[in-house]
């Protein structure tokens, strides 16, 4: 069996394929350096920082949105000349091509595809982030309560999400309803750490699966949102890379 490592088709070589998902961590990781060294002289783009999940989200938004919406393709993918196509479409497109003889143009993503491909592209990973972010400072929690002898109660007036603590209220309805929030936010908390490392697990199982079953040519499909959607990334023709 060989590897699929030649550049020949409009199938997408495995290298094209994880180059095009590596960009946007990579760019992810540019803009938090770059932002990062101009806050040392603008403070207030520390701002940006304490926000940097929602402000990757939105710029990540505006650039997949225009992209799908442009080129049938990814921020990512259109850099590196890959277009999307649905499964049906291609394979209509080739049954006609077959019956008439003649090369035909293959037709675009489907409206609900643009959207949810939006999905996979932003939102997911956005949650993503997110989840990862709770967990983290949930582990760092109790490893300093497992170092330092605390129990949970010491970070219950903690907010995980907004970095504050909860200050006294003389009122006892708000004393009450701040009680609540705290104990449905250390429960939810409490089910991320429990729930996220089985869950990242499978979830980075099932991609190492399907970019293998890539890379030996056994599938079409390079991760489980493109085969969920019924899309195959292929090269860009040349009329497209000119307009």
């Amino acid at each position: 069996m060989l590897f699929q490592v030649g550049g020949q088709g409009d199938r997408p070589t495995f290298f094209e394929m994880a180059a095009a998902q590596q960009l946007p961590a990579s760019l992810r990781a540019a803009l938090t350096y770059s932002i990062g060294v101009l806050a040392l002289r603008r403070p207030f783009l520390h701002k940006v920082l304490d926000y940097e999940d929602e402000f990757f989200a939105m710029l990540m938004l505006v650039l997949e949105t225009h992209s799908l919406r442009t080129t049938d393709a990814s921020f990512a993918e259109s850099l590196y000349g890959l277009r999307r196509r649905s499964v049906q479409l291609k394979i209509k497109n080739d049954n006609v091509r077959l019956i008439k003889g003649e090369k035909s143009q293959p037709s675009g993503l489907e409206k609900r595809q643009r959207i949810l491909s939006v999905v996979f592209l932003v939102v997911l990973p956005y949650f993503k982030s997110k989840l990862n972010s709770v967990y983290n400072r949930e582990r760092e929690a109790r490893l300093q309560a497992s170092l330092w002898g605390n129990d949970d109660e010491t970070f219950e007036g903690t907010s995980y999400f907004d970095g504050t603590e909860a200050s006294p209220v003389p009122s006892r309805t708000s004393d009450t309803q701040v009680t609540v929030r705290a104990r449905l936010r250390k429960k939810v908390q409490k089910l991320v750490f429990a729930c996220y490392p089985f869950l990242h697990a499978g979830v980075e199982g099932l991609s190492f699966s399907y970019q293998l079953l890539y890379l030996l040519d056994a599938t079409g499909f390079y991760s489980l949102g493109l085969h969920a959607l019924g899309i195959h990334v292929c090269r860009a023709t040349g009329q497209e890379l000119v307009i």
